[in-house]
């Protein structure tokens, strides 16, 4: 029988990518359907909680509102909704230990719930608290004319991120990681951007102007020094997971290395080894594993340990990618510190690494290198 493996001991986290939480009460279904990339109702007669992340959540989470590990979903959902949605809320962002969350703000709601404010996030969680700006939204909402519109994104990103600690882009989910190093031409731009007025604006999709966010994004991060944030793998189903392999982004990372903005490829999977790959060849590019962590279950050793075979130690990072339900919080923390912990253990008794070795790994994902790349 193996012995059980001790959370890693470090002293705080920093969660360099996550969003806000609903703060409001959620019924079983709204709950459970947070606790999945889909945006689709289950199976009949299955549930989210039957699942990797679900196994999780009932490990880490019961023992923050008063209940043992391994609760029935049933028990544990009857004492969310006596404890009521504030408290819960607190009990369980509080029980992550997160010192700093990164916070994308381009997302407002989730379950048609609207997500709690920085300020009081920040306070729930007992965490400081710093925005990340996402690209696309910011985009979107821009008008001006065709002939000033890349011009325009840029002023409005440069007056957003200001104060900001990174830029973050949805590119994958909107025209895939293939981003081209060859900026498109101001002919180009002009011309999608009359197209795209045309029809009405709406949700950014057209590639021309996609590539234009980018790289135009890279010009104000340089003049701000904010790293560049991408998300890369899988999400939910209006992703074309093909087109979100991190190693289509080489050609864009070629040509963001005179910039000096630092790219982080957030998630991954399952082309984490991908990422890590483009962290090892290319001195601006960092990564993480996100939600991936939490979403592996009990496989999050073995998905670090995969990662951890090409990635330089001082490039990746932790995060939780905690989304509306503060459970995804504290499942990130746990899982993470869980399972880098085994694997470190794995590699001590190995002979692999010595104890101070795996203390100062342990340190630099934890939070040093994102104190480091988002000088905070």
């Amino acid at each position: 029988m193996s012995r059980p493996v001790p959370p890693l001991d470090v002293p705080a986290l920093v969660d360099h990518h996550c969003h806000s939480v609903v703060a409001a009460e959620l019924d079983d279904d709204a709950l459970a359907g947070l606790l999945t990339e889909s945006d689709r109702p289950p199976a009949p007669g299955t549930s989210p909680f039957d699942s990797a992340l679900g196994l999780a959540v009932r490990r880490w989470c019961p023992p923050a509102l008063g209940l043992p590990a391994h609760a029935p979903a049933e028990d544990y959902l009857a004492r969310r909704r006596e404890l009521g949605a504030p408290e819960a809320t607190r009990r369980l962002l509080s029980a992550a230990g997160l010192d700093t969350c990164l916070v994308d703000t381009g997302l407002t709601a989730a379950a048609g719930r609207p997500l709690l404010p920085l300020d009081a996030f920040a306070a729930a969680a007992g965490a400081r608290v710093r925005e990340v700006v996402r690209l696309e939204p910011l985009a979107e909402a821009v008008t001006a004319p065709p002939g000033g519109w890349a011009r325009a994104v840029r002023e409005a990103l440069a007056a957003a991120a200001t104060g900001a600690v990174a830029v973050k882009s949805v590119v994958a989910y909107r025209s895939g990681l293939a981003v081209p190093a060859r900026r498109p031409s101001a002919a180009e731009v002009t011309a999608a951007a009359a197209a795209r007025e045309r029809a009405g604006g709406g949700r950014l999709t057209d590639p021309v102007l996609l590539h234009e966010l980018l790289h135009g994004a890279l010009e104000v991060c340089a003049a701000l020094r904010l790293p560049l944030q991408l998300h890369t793998g899988f999400g939910d189903p209006d992703l074309a997971l093909h087109r979100a392999d991190p190693s289509l982004l080489a050609d864009f990372v070629r040509a963001a290395e005179p910039s000096g903005v630092p790219l982080v490829l957030l998630h991954g999977y399952p082309y984490h080894r991908q990422a890590a790959w483009l962290a090892q060849a290319f001195p601006l590019v960092h990564t993480d594993l996100g939600l991936t962590t939490s979403y592996v279950g009990p496989r999050a050793a073995a998905v670090l340990g995969e990662m951890l075979e090409l990635v330089p130690f001082g490039k990746l990072l932790f995060s939780t990618d905690g989304y509306g339900l503060p459970e995804l919080h504290l499942v990130g923390a746990a899982q993470f510190r869980h399972g880098l912990g085994a694997l470190l253990a794995g590699w001590r008794a190995d002979g692999a690494c010595t104890a101070a070795d795996a203390d100062r790994l342990a340190r630099l994902v934890a939070a040093d290198n994102a104190r480091r790349l988002y000088a905070i």
